[in-house]
């Protein structure tokens, strides 16, 4: 299966790419885990990639000490790394080999307190564009089998070629 670009940002499982470019759904899914594996502040939060599929990303943290803050709610700082994260790796699967996505910006409004078990940031991929992509994510807590959105991200990520950098 390959991706392709449909209207609204969406992709399907044929290609849009040249025939040297394609990638298929299980190489994207690859790509995507084999660089999270290696992104050690993701370690650091103890976080792990949930879900993977085409333009959309989940990355999960338990709730745990190390990344409360003061008043023992998960800090904003951890819930925007994972949605900063669950982001960058959307656009990530749409991008050919040889090319990587850097966050050029964000801003995340924070709606709740986040305590539960876990939080989980639930990145997709609004626009995909050749240099930019705008992605939104957002981060639920999740306590007793029960979801409660606690903060929403926007993002934009620009698409980097031919930089000695490769995800």
């Amino acid at each position: 299966m390959c991706l392709r670009r449909m209207p609204r940002g969406r992709l399907t499982h044929e290609s849009a790419m040249s025939a040297g470019e394609r990638v298929s759904v299980a190489d994207a899914e690859a790509r995507v885990r084999a660089s999270f594996d290696r992104q050690q502040f993701m370690a650091t939060l103890g976080a792990r990639l949930a879900r993977v599929a085409p333009d959309e990303v989940d990355i999960e943290v338990p709730v745990q000490p190390a990344v409360a803050q003061q008043h023992g709610f998960v800090h904003a700082g951890a819930m925007a790394a994972i949605a900063d994260s669950a982001c960058g790796y959307a656009a990530l699967t749409g991008m050919p080999p040889g090319a990587a996505v850097l966050s050029i910006e964000f801003k995340i409004n924070m709606l709740a307190p986040a305590a539960g078990e876990r939080v989980v940031a639930r990145g997709r991929v609004v626009r995909r564009g050749r240099t930019i992509i705008v992605c939104g994510a957002d981060v639920f807590a999740i306590s007793a089998g029960a979801e409660k959105l606690v903060a929403v991200m926007t993002a934009t990520m620009m698409v980097v070629e031919g930089r000695g950098l490769a995800d």
